[in-house]
Formats: structure tokens, C-alpha cells, sequence
């Protein structure tokens, strides 16, 4: 008998829910096939991807007292540049953003300190992060500047995006030569001394079905 979402929350709520991750529920499939394990389990957590150069995150930070239009404007979150071309209080922070005095690799390699991804590490967090906004200013959004602390608790709305973990030739970095190579993906080492990857694993439809047979 098929599980309603109610029913299944009911169960969670009481602390009888039977949780598995993504990964885990391969071993159980195989073990006791597709019907006795969605019989077995009610949910399936699917964290299992990793960030990546192309990941970011999207954020309201709700109305100030007096409003300010982001849109158009300019805004950075701990001297971090962040997107502000979508409505009033709307912003987009990329995982590879860095602030305007970051030396990058001016003095090579370069160490990368702080940028976009650790600001929504330390978002997720719960970190107070410090919003720095400049705006145009309209009769209807009067106010040109912003200066203001944010916290994951206290915004509209935050969404982490991922758009390529399912990029099925996108999984592995590694340096065949007899010298140290520095990438965008972080340092390789020679003779293969290590690999940089990322994908969605478990989760990854084109790792599972490389073939397209679903």
C-alpha cells in the first residue's frame, strides 16, 4: 500500500520515520528489491552532491525600513561582489566570486583566502554575514545605501544551486606530467599524486545510466 506525504510525516513527527540516505538505499534495493524496500523505508535524503565551480546561491533578504531596490544596484556580502540584476531585495552569490582586492594569483599561485563559496559555507552556517549595498534610488525606493548584518534565519528565502552535478564528463582532474600544476580546481600534483573531482555520485543519472537506457 503506497504512503501518503502526510502519513509520512506523522511518522516523522513521532520519530518513527525510517530515514536512509541516497546512498544507502542502493544496498537496500538490492538486498530486498523495489517494493519490500518502499515498503520498508519513507525517506531518502539526497545531500549527496558536492559544490562546484558553477555552484551559487540565491537569496532574499527581505524589505529595510526604508526600501531599497537592489536591482541594478550594486551589493557585496563580507567584500564579496554578489548578482543583483533580479527585483528589490534579491541577490546571487557564485561559489569562484572574489572580492575586488583579492590579489588572485598576482603573487603566484595565489592562496584564495575567502570567496563566494565560503561565504554560503558560512551562511549555511548560520553565520552573520555583513550586506554592503549601493542603489540608484527611485521615489518608490528612496534609499541609496545599505549597510546591514544578514543571517540564514532570518532571510525570505535561500536556495543553493548546482546546475552541473549531473555533468556526466565532469569528474575527474589529474596531471600526468613531472610538475606541479596550478588550476582553477586547485593544485595537482605530478605522476598522478591526486585527483580533483566532483559530481552528484549516487544521485548522478548519467553516472547510473551512462548508456541512456532510462
Amino acid at each position: 500500500m503506497a504512503k501518503t506525504i502526510k502519513e509520512i510525516n506523522e511518522k516523522l513527527k513521532k520519530g518513527e520515520a525510517v530515514v536512509v540516505t541516497a546512498e544507502e538505499i542502493i544496498d537496500i534495493v538490492k538486498k530486498e528489491g523495489v517494493k519490500k524496500a518502499a515498503q520498508k523505508v519513507d525517506v531518502v535524503t539526497t545531500g549527496t552532491f558536492g559544490p562546484m565551480c558553477s555552484s551559487g546561491a540565491y537569496f532574499n533578504i527581505g524589505h529595510a525600513t526604508e526600501k531599497i531596490k537592489l536591482g541594478g544596484g550594486r551589493a557585496y556580502v563580507n567584500d564579496v561582489p554578489v548578482y543583483t540584476g533580479f527585483a528589490a531585495v534579491d541577490v546571487y552569490i557564485g561559489a569562484t566570486a572574489l572580492s575586488d582586492d583579492e590579489p588572485r594569483n598576482k603573487v603566484f599561485p595565489g592562496e584564495f583566502k575567502y570567496g563566494g563559496g565560503h561565504v554560503i559555507e558560512d551562511l549555511v552556517a548560520g553565520k552573520d554575514l555583513k550586506l554592503v549595498a549601493t542603489a540608484y534610488g527611485t521615489d518608490c525606493y528612496p534609499r541609496k545605501k545599505l549597510e546591514t548584518w544578514i543571517n540564514i534565519k532570518d532571510l525570505n528565502e535561500a536556495v543553493l544551486f548546482n546546475p552541473r552535478n549531473v555533468y556526466q564528463n565532469y569528474n575527474v582532474a589529474v596531471n600526468l606530467s613531472e610538475k606541479v600544476i596550478y588550476t582553477y580546481m586547485g593544485m595537482l600534483k605530478p605522476n598522478l599524486g591526486n585527483a580533483s573531482y566532483c559530481s552528484a555520485g549516487q544521485l548522478s543519472p548519467l553516472l547510473n545510466d551512462p548508456y541512456y537506457k532510462t
